[in-house]
């Protein structure tokens, strides 16, 4: 069934899509809305030719589409957006709306570490700016409840939190079909989600090692697996619909970093990943880049009490002479010529340039205040 829900409804959702990006809901057999049941559907067989006759029905039908029943596969629901989908299952009819000038308007993006830190300030800032947001993470506590306190304020988009390990294989191509039920596709996918455990060659352990390159650099290997593949069969049935791959890498991916070989490597490796997806990709107008942001000093990776990078550096003896927290907090914010730290906002303003344009790819964005520059 995963393996269907990926290989039609996306393309389905490209039909639909010639004016504007729809959003698609899925419901398996015997789950459709009592009360949407008044809507009417588009009826079609889950044959072999399915979405060629089906792109056929869709061009015939001479009206928008709203409902479609599969045959022994299950039903969809299509709309400029969720709130109108929300009416839908409830029986209501979905109303207009005018396309909102958010600069993700009406595209469907995953956040991977999306419960908190830069991955929380991505995904708010995505929201606000019209798309539909899977905020993925470990953390289903903290995940589920940002997912609410979204969707609590009146808007047409919504955000869905689903649980994700990302280095993990069968979890990521969950997320990817519940990205697709939800919403019908698949646009913006932001590899986001990292750890960092500081310290020199005498302190680093292999098992530490081993799960830092797991998270931090197979992790994207595998997330731009199965992500790519729904992009490939969108831009199959929209050869003009560009997509986009970004990992939020940083600025230790651009230069090495004394006692924090672990994660520079992963961050280099990654962007040498960035480059290889992005020949490979292109040719299916998916754009692959990084982002490379500098210190959020503000964000529990850097700040939190217990375990943040301030603590570990300060143990690691990473700054000499620094006797507090503060003392290396200070160290850190005098290495930057815009004399602050990165922020969400920052970030984003790089990701919406790559998302916006559609002529670059396979780079790596500097967002260091003037720390790293290019050359």
């Amino acid at each position: 069934m995963q393996n269907q829900i990926n290989t039609i409804i996306p393309a389905v959702r490209m039909m639909l899509s010639s004016n504007s990006l729809k959003t698609v809901k899925f419901f398996a057999e015997g789950e459709f809305p009592e009360a949407a049941k008044t809507i009417e559907s588009l009826v079609v067989e889950n044959s072999e030719n399915l979405l060629t006759e089906l792109s056929e029905k869709i061009k015939k039908a001479g009206k928008p589409v709203e409902s479609i029943t599969i045959k022994g596969f299950g039903s969809l629901l299509v709309a400029d957006y969720p709130s109108q989908i929300a009416k839908m299952e409830a029986g209501k009819p979905a109303g207009k709306f005018e396309k909102g000038a958010g600069r993700a308007e009406q595209r469907i993006a995953i956040v991977t570490g999306g419960a908190q830190g830069f991955g929380a300030g991505i995904v708010e800032h995505l929201m606000q700016n019209g798309a539909n947001v899977v905020i993925a993470d470990l953390n289903d506590q903290k995940g589920q409840e940002f997912a609410n306190e979204l969707n609590a304020v009146e808007r047409k988009n919504k955000a869905l939190f689903v649980k994700a390990n990302v280095a993990d294989a069968t979890s990521v191509e969950n997320l990817i079909a519940e990205t697709v039920k939800e919403f019908g596709g698949l646009d913006v996918f932001i590899s986001n989600a990292g750890i960092l455990r500081a310290g020199g060659l005498d302190e680093m352990t292999p098992e530490t090692f081993e799960l830092m390159t797991k998270v931090n650099y197979i992790a994207y290997f595998i997330c731009s697996k199965y992500a790519s593949k729904i992009m490939k069969l969108q831009n199959q049935w929209k050869p003009d619909h560009f997509a986009d791959i970004i990992q939020i890498n940083s600025k230790s991916g651009l230069k090495g970093s004394n006692k924090n070989f672990a994660y520079a490597g992963g961050k280099f490796g990654g962007i040498g990943l960035t480059q290889s997806f992005a020949l490979e990709l292109m040719p299916y107008k998916i754009k692959v880049n990084s982002v490379c942001p500098g210190n959020f000093f503000d964000g529990p990776l850097w700040s939190d009490p217990a375990n943040g990078l301030f603590v570990q550096y300060l143990h690691a003896g990473k700054v000499p002479g620094a006797k507090t927290v503060q003392d290396v907090k200070k160290y850190y914010e005098a290495q930057v010529p815009a004399g602050r730290g990165c922020t969400p906002l920052d970030v984003m303003r790089a990701v919406y340039y790559i998302i916006e344009q559609e002529y670059e790819t396979g780079q790596a964005v500097p967002v260091t205040g003037g720390q790293n520059m290019l050359r």
